[in-house]
């Protein structure tokens, strides 16, 4: 999700439960691999653990992001799973 503050785009990250449940969000500048990594550092730090597999929209930096951070979880790309900036986690 864009978000406009003080005339310039920011992008909304998400990760997002099988149930529904936001599990973390933040507001970010740009939408690129240091972003994304961030994101799922700050989502395993909260769980403690990494889930067994995410699936996030198909954008590139997701996957570059994925392999530095959580390398041994299954990632699947789709358009109409997840929305947006937004990462959801399987059990």
């Amino acid at each position: 999700m864009v978000i406009t503050i003080a005339g310039q785009k920011h992008w909304l990250w998400r990760a997002v439960d099988q149930d529904g449940y936001v599990l973390d969000e933040f507001v970010q500048s740009r939408r690129n691999t240091t972003a994304a990594k961030r994101l799922l550092t700050r989502l395993m730090r909260k769980q403690g653990m990494a889930s067994k597999c995410i699936i996030t929209v198909k954008l590139p930096s997701y996957g570059a992001a994925r392999r530095q951070v959580m390398p041994r979880v299954e990632h699947r790309r789709h358009k109409g799973l997840a929305t947006g900036p937004r990462i959801r986690m399987c059990r």
